[in-house]
């Protein structure tokens, strides 16, 4: 898919999509990189305070990395499943 039909996606469908592909295939680049920007994107929401204890706690990551396509926190991570998702347009 290109990037103008991702474009019109939900930032929860992106989600799926990157993740369920960089688990299919092994990319543990691709995770870890998205565990490396979720604070960021939680910092870009407003939420400070789960910035400070996902920078703390590598499980609370982990767990963000799973459900990180709801809401406000996959809107901000929007750009990166799109970057992805065009770089593996089998996904």
């Amino acid at each position: 898919m290109n990037t103008e039909g991702l474009e019109s996606l939900p930032a929860s469908e992106l989600h799926d999509r990157a993740v369920r592909y960089a688990v299919r295939h092994g990319d543990l680049g691709f995770l870890w990189n998205l565990l490396k920007v979720i604070p960021a994107a939680e910092a870009s929401t407003g939420n400070e305070e789960e910035t400070a204890a996902d920078l703390s706690r590598v499980s609370a990551l982990l767990s963000d990395a799973l459900a990180a396509g709801e809401g406000e926190l996959g809107d901000a991570l929007r750009p990166i499943y799109i970057e992805y998702l065009t770089k593996h347009p089998d996904a």
